[in-house]
């Protein structure tokens, strides 16, 4: 029994710290996206300043993990457990090192002015805002049917992206001018589509803690 109560306590601090994780993406992307659409150079700079807090948290919950492994031994689910905040930890600090890129991408059009105003990628970013929440919230509830509901989000996400890199190369064929920034933001608009990709990831995760199959929510 000391041994369950230990496993348990151990699980329920690594799900915790996720949940910290994921709100911390949440607000990187969100801010990161604003301060790119504002030009607001402190505000980037703020968000890649913070990115040390993802860090902490992914080496907090892998130390949790290794140590429940070797002291525990635990098997089948709680296993899988382990493994898959193992794994969720792992994209979500990637989706805050892609924030980053998001807010170096506003450093380096300092003094600018945008080609155009920033509609479609914040847009972008909201609907993954609501994917990294969601499949946060898939692997808490354990729920499959939320897990693969992010296949279809992704599709979307998809599409959008694919719609702006339109855009953007059309833009850059009329003008020359603003092949750069254009292609800059055509590598935001990149980063913001891999962050969705981690999210199905997650998704992928959930689904993997459930059944014992992971399925590719990535097609």
């Amino acid at each position: 029994m000391v041994k369950r109560r230990e496993l348990d306590q151990g699980l329920e601090e690594m799900q915790h710290l996720l949940v910290e994780m994921g709100k911390l993406v949440e607000t990187a992307l969100t801010d990161s996206m604003e301060a790119l659409r504002t030009l607001n150079i402190p505000e980037a700079r703020r968000v890649i300043s913070q990115d040390q807090q993802l860090n902490a948290l992914e080496m907090q919950i892998t130390e949790i993990g290794a140590k429940l492994m070797a002291t525990q031994q635990p098997v089948a689910k709680d296993l899988r457990n382990i493994l898959a905040c193992l794994k969720i930890s792992g994209d979500l600090e990637r989706m805050g090192d892609l924030a980053v890129d998001i807010a170096k991408a506003a450093l380096r059009l300092e003094g600018q002015q945008l080609i155009k105003p920033l509609i479609d990628l914040p847009r972008l970013a909201e609907m993954t805002r609501a994917m990294v929440a969601d499949s946060v919230r898939s692997y808490m509830e354990q729920n499959v049917d939320l897990a693969y509901k992010l296949d279809q989000d992704d599709h979307e996400v998809d599409a959008l992206y694919s719609q702006i890199l339109y855009e953007l190369f059309a833009l850059m064929a009329d003008n020359p001018g603003t092949i750069s920034q254009a292609m800059l933001l055509s590598f935001v608009g990149r980063y913001i589509e891999r962050i969705g990709d981690h999210a199905t990831n997650i998704g992928e995760s959930t689904v993997y803690l459930v059944t014992g199959k992971r399925p590719d929510l990535n097609t």
